[in-house]
């Protein structure tokens, strides 16, 4: 059952809710208490009332009654944020911190850039021992506080915990990195390891990244090339060759009708941002051979020159459960992708163009590049880039990650150790995007 719309009110109850956020708002809390016990006489489950009533009882120290009213509202309400938000606290008052900590990460769930909800999880976890996830917490309390807000002088304390609490888990993730990479370092000359030194400052928040914008693991002094030049590259004509074997087993698998995903699946609770039109849509599917480097068999099995290609002559990266990815991505008529950067600059991503009607192209930086069925399109997707699909045909692309090309055997080999052990360190099933 849900609360009933403020359309279907009569105008009698809305002008109660009205007046009840005017007393709150001019801070007399009896008298807009009032109101909300007025509008639930008539009609006992409007959650603004029921919302309202429960934080007036909690402000009071009448748990009970704050928790009866809060169960209801987050029952019948369709935007239920604030009341589980403040169950949170009621909770948190009880000293029962696990069921304080469920409720906000309801709130959260309902509300995914809430940042207050995201600082009171912050404090749940760093009271309930759980310092790790308590940065992460506060990591994304301060990525959705509005700029105003961190500069706002009321606003200073909490900044400063957040901070402290990012600072002192980013110290001891760089004690773990060390201690987990202390057997890849030796042999490493101090030029040899000087870009991963600076990688490893920027993971653990000793300095800041100021070329690209890649999301999860930035390593410095790569420039930031929008397309590299397919001719640089010795291992590209070789794949190429395979264009035919590849586009003739596209082309099976599109007249077998062999069932595309959705690329973007955000999980729940996240917030879609900029993908939310293209969220769980085949507007932009995917076909996946790798994924997270495992091989999806009964698809890859479909496509075996395409993969045989891939890996004899592709640098594909290489990192345990996480790469390589490879997928045929389809982008249908009228489909934008919007601008967005990617995890990391420690690879390129490289499409290889198949079904290529008029009206499509690529975007990266400010350089735009119309795809030629058969030439290989190499680029750093940790600068902003979008692509778009404006035919009235089907576009489709092959998909892969390699190595960038910059980086020493070292690097890569330190890279994916470093991969590992922050999927170690943050423990299995943590959301740490695509690294």
């Amino acid at each position: 059952m849900t609360s009933p719309q403020p359309a279907a009110l009569s105008d009698a109850l809305k002008a109660l809710l009205e007046q009840a956020s005017a007393w709150s708002r001019q801070n007399q809390p009896e008298r807009a208490a009032d109101c909300w016990r007025r509008v639930l006489e008539q009609s006992p489950d409007v959650a603004p009332a029921l919302s309202g009533l429960g934080s007036y009882y909690l402000s009071r120290g009448e748990l009970g009654e704050a928790q009866r009213l809060l169960l209801r509202a987050v029952t019948v309400s369709d935007q239920p944020a604030m009341a589980y938000a403040n169950l949170s606290r009621v909770h948190s008052a009880r000293g029962d911190l696990p069921q304080a900590l469920e409720a906000i990460k309801q709130a959260i769930q309902a509300e995914p850039a809430a940042w207050g909800a995201h600082a009171e999880k912050a404090r749940l976890l760093q009271q309930l021992g759980r310092e790790r996830e308590a940065a992460t917490a506060w990591s994304a309390a301060m990525a959705y506080m509005p700029p105003a807000f961190t500069q706002a002088p009321h606003m200073q304390a909490l900044v400063n915990e957040a901070k402290a609490a990012i600072a002192a888990n980013q110290a001891q993730l760089r004690e773990f990195m060390l201690d987990h990479l202390h057997g890849a370092l030796e042999g490493g000359s101090r030029r040899e390891l000087e870009r991963f030194d600076h990688c490893l400052d920027i993971l653990t928040g000793r300095r800041t990244f100021v070329t690209a914008r890649p999301l999860m693991l930035p390593f410095p002094r790569l420039p930031a090339i929008p397309f590299f030049h397919r001719e640089d590259y010795d291992w590209v004509p070789r794949l190429e060759a395979a264009f035919p074997d590849i586009l003739a087993e596209l082309e099976t698998l599109l007249a077998q009708q062999h069932a595309f995903e959705p690329y973007v699946q955000t999980p729940a609770g996240e917030p879609m941002g900029q993908f939310a039109a293209l969220d769980r849509k085949l507007d932009w599917g995917a076909y996946f051979l790798w994924r997270n480097g495992q091989r999806i068999d009964h698809q890859a099995d479909l496509c075996l020159r395409t993969e045989a290609a891939l890996f004899a002559h592709a640098p594909l990266n290489r990192v345990p459960n996480r790469a390589p990815v490879a997928f045929f991505s389809a982008l249908k008529p009228g489909t934008h992708i919007p601008p967005h950067n990617g995890a990391t600059n420690t690879r390129l991503t490289v499409h290889l163009p198949l079904i290529i009607p008029p009206d499509c192209g690529l975007r990266v930086g400010g350089e735009t590049h119309v795809w030629k069925p058969g030439e290989l399109v190499l680029f750093d997707d940790t600068i902003r880039h979008e692509a778009w699909n404006f035919s009235d045909q089907l576009r489709v692309v092959l998909i892969f990650d390699t190595w960038h090309p910059m980086l020493t055997d070292l690097e890569k080999r330190l890279v994916a150790h470093t991969v590992e052990g922050i999927m170690a360190f943050y423990g299995e099933g943590a959301d740490l995007g695509e690294l």
